[in-house]
C-alpha cells in the first residue's frame, strides 16, 4: 500500500543539484525537469566568481563539468557564461538523431538570483536548499553574499522558503549571525562527528547526514531525532534508502530522481 500522496504526510522530495540523474547538474535544464517532475524543493552548492556572484557549481575547478579548465573563484561570471556546462552529461547527443533539442540558456552557468527568481515565480511553493562549500579563498564573504541575496527576496525572516546548509560549522555561525530566523542544516559526512556537534549545534538547527551513513550506523538516526533535530537526508536514489527515511521520520529526501521518489511515494 502506498503512503499518503499528501505533502504533509511524507518527506519533502529535494531536487539534487536539480534532476541531476537525467541532466547536467546545476543547469536550468536540470531544475525545470525537477519542477516539473514535482519535486518540492531545489538544492544547490553556491560558489563565488572573482567578481562577487554566487554561482551554482559543486566544484572549485571546471574539469568535470564545463568545456574548459578554470577555477570558479579565479573567473569573473561573464567568462563563465560562455561556457558549455551540460554537454559533459551526454557527450554523443549530435549524433542521436532521437535527442531532444538543446536549449543554451538552459545549459549554461547558472546564478543563484536565477534560481531563486525561477522558484519566487513558480505557480506553488518551492523551497530552495543553499549549500556553502568550503574551503574557500572567500571564506565568510560566501555567507554574506548568500543572506544579502535572501534579503533581497524577503526570505532572511521567519517563513523563508529558503535554508542554508554547509558541512562547515562556522559558516552556519556565519549565517545565524546575519540572519538569525534562516532555517540552518548541519551536514555531516561521519557518524563518529555525531557526538561532538551534537553539543555545539544550534538546538533548532536541522541535520543532514548521507544515507549510507545512516545504513551502516543504525544508532545515528535515532540519537539525531533523539536530541531533537529533525534530518534533512543526502543522497536518496533507490528504494531502500526511501525505506529507511520512512523507518526514520526523516522530513526532507535529497534526491538526484526526484521523479522516481516521488512516484515511490505514491505522490
Amino acid at each position: 500500500m502506498r503512503p499518503d500522496p499528501d505533502p504533509a504526510s511524507r518527506p519533502q522530495v529535494v531536487a539534487h543539484r536539480g534532476a541531476s540523474e537525467e541532466r547536467a547538474e546545476h543547469t536550468l535544464g536540470a531544475y525545470v525537469a525537477a519542477l516539473d517532475a514535482g519535486a518540492d524543493a531545489l538544492e544547490c552548492d553556491v560558489r563565488l566568481t572573482a567578481d562577487g556572484h554566487l554561482v551554482c557549481v559543486h566544484d572549485r575547478n571546471l574539469k568535470r563539468t564545463a568545456t574548459r579548465r578554470g577555477v570558479v573563484s579565479t573567473m569573473e561570471l561573464a567568462e563563465l557564461t560562455e561556457l558549455d556546462f551540460a554537454s559533459w552529461k551526454n557527450p554523443w547527443a549530435d549524433l542521436d538523431d532521437e535527442a531532444p533539442e538543446r536549449d543554451e540558456e538552459h545549459d549554461r552557468v547558472l546564478t543563484l538570483r536565477k534560481l531563486c527568481e525561477v522558484a519566487a515565480d513558480y505557480d506553488r511553493r518551492i523551497e530552495v536548499a543553499i549549500e556553502t562549500k568550503h574551503p574557500t579563498r572567500y571564506s565568510g564573504l560566501v555567507e554574506k553574499r548568500v543572506v544579502e541575496l535572501l534579503r533581497d527576496f524577503g526570505w532572511d525572516r521567519a517563513g523563508t522558503p529558503a535554508r542554508v546548509m554547509s558541512f562547515s560549522f562556522t559558516a552556519l555561525q556565519r549565517v545565524e549571525r546575519l540572519a538569525p530566523e534562516v532555517p540552518l542544516v548541519m551536514l555531516m559526512e561521519r557518524a563518529q562527528y555525531w557526538p561532538a556537534l551534537r553539543r555545539v549545534i544550534g538546538r533548532d538547527w536541522l541535520v543532514g547526514p548521507g544515507v549510507e551513513e545512516l545504513a551502516d550506523h543504525r544508532w545515528l538516526g535515532p540519537r539525531i531525532t533523539s536530541a531533537g533535530h529533525d534530518m534533512h537526508v543526502w543522497t536518496v536514489n533507490s528504494r531502500d534508502d526511501l525505506d529507511l527515511c520512512l523507518e526514520l521520520g526523516v522530513k526532507a529526501v535529497i534526491t538526484d530522481r526526484p521523479a522516481y521518489v516521488l512516484d515511490q511515494l505514491g505522490a
